[in-house]
């Protein structure tokens, strides 16, 4: 279960989401992966399934994850390099990658605007002269939800993005630290992506505002 940080609870990954193969997964993630080129980083690799299936077209990937558990259900699953690591703390001893994978809407790693800034740039320095990041995203600005609505009005009142969500994960008695998601809209990606030496090259869309947006280097 995820918890926001004004009570509101839902369930996470229902349906097998985190083992899906790849024809199960949602149509603006595969249609991206045409994009996917090289040495590849899996940020945020849960149970693997973007590893694997990259592994599948016999690319050379890195999975990333911060989790030891993840990590050991990806490699159970067969995921041959997965490794215990944050986005924040990726660095060139992993090596240069072409393309930067992070998926299940897992671009909102980027936190916050002034975190944001600061990943890209790490991500610049970790990637071939032609690197890509592919990264899923939703953008909250199309949700008619009056719960949600009123959660993005409080975000801007107090400074924050709309979209700049706060959670913790739960499980019975158990919680996580809560952590800010960075749910952007197109225009506050740019606006962010702007000086860090990225530029979204083109959008791959899906319904209710789920995109794969594709960053090249300027």
């Amino acid at each position: 279960m995820v918890e926001r940080d004004d009570g509101y609870v839902f369930q996470e990954g229902r349906g097998g989401f985190y083992e899906a193969p790849f024809r199960r997964w949602e149509p603006h993630e595969r249609g991206a992966m045409r994009f996917c080129r090289g040495r590849a980083l899996d940020v945020g690799c849960g149970a693997g399934r973007v590893t694997l299936e990259l592994q599948r077209r016999g690319r050379d990937v890195v999975a990333i994850d911060v989790s030891p558990l993840a990590v050991e259900a990806a490699r159970r699953r067969g995921v041959r390099d997965a490794r215990v690591l944050s986005l924040e703390d990726v660095e060139g001893s992993l090596g240069a990658f072409d393309t930067v994978v992070l998926y299940g809407n897992n671009l909102g790693l980027l936190g916050s605007r002034t975190k944001a800034r600061r990943i890209l740039r790490r991500l610049h320095a970790v990637t071939t002269p032609r690197g890509r990041i592919l990264g899923a995203e939703l953008d909250v600005g199309t949700s008619d939800d009056p719960d949600h609505l009123a959660y993005f009005e409080r975000n801007t009142r107090r400074g924050r993005l709309p979209g700049q969500v706060r959670f913790r994960v739960r499980y019975r008695r158990l919680a996580s630290s809560w952590f800010d998601w960075l749910f952007l809209s197109k225009a506050e990606l740019e606006e962010i992506v702007g000086g860090t030496g990225w530029h979204a090259a083109r959008y791959v869309d899906a319904s209710g505002g789920r995109y794969v947006v594709v960053l090249e280097k300027d």
